[in-house]
């Protein structure tokens, strides 16, 4: 039983090894820094460097769980590891409150109503976070709240492609 189901797994993939798509480039943005007037935020200014992008809000209840670990992980990288937050579909008051009380240090931009940069990049939902490499091309997704286990993944593959 177990060799016929794997010959028609092998049957049905061609007998072939398949290599997966390249990854999909990161969406170019450019929004204003959360608590900063004035200032902006764009995936350009990272050219060249791997980035962790993770969209959250103050509002929602998986975020308020995830960003404070997020934040001491950032810390305790001691700028190895760049992450920029993304404050979508929020009020800047909150949104600011939210980000002092939970640690955040690293960069977060603005994304208001109807967060075109957010829903460019699919996010429908929150929270969820990009692991970009060198190139901006989106290596990693995860949809919810991270773990530390997500972190260090998605981590070890931006830093992939280095050298």
């Amino acid at each position: 039983m177990l060799a016929a189901a794997t010959a028609l797994v092998v049957a049905l993939a061609g007998g072939q090894h398949r290599t997966p798509p390249p990854p999909a480039a990161a969406r170019a943005f450019s929004l204003a820094e959360l608590g900063h007037p004035g200032s902006t935020i764009t995936l350009a200014s990272y050219a060249g460097r791997p980035l962790i992008i993770n969209f959250f809000a103050s509002w929602c209840a998986p975020c308020q769980r995830e960003t404070p670990m997020l934040a001491r992980y950032y810390e305790s990288q001691h700028g190895r590891v760049i992450v920029l937050g993304i404050d979508s579909n929020d009020e800047t008051a909150a949104a600011v409150r939210f980000v002092r009380k939970t640690g955040v240090h690293y960069p977060v931009a603005f994304d208001p109503y109807p967060s075109a940069t957010t829903t460019s990049y699919g996010v429908y939902a929150l929270p969820q976070t990009f692991f970009l490499n060198s190139k901006h091309r989106i290596v990693s997704h995860i949809l919810g709240p991270l773990t530390m286990k997500d972190l260090i993944a998605g981590t070890a593959l931006m830093d992939k492609d280095r050298g």
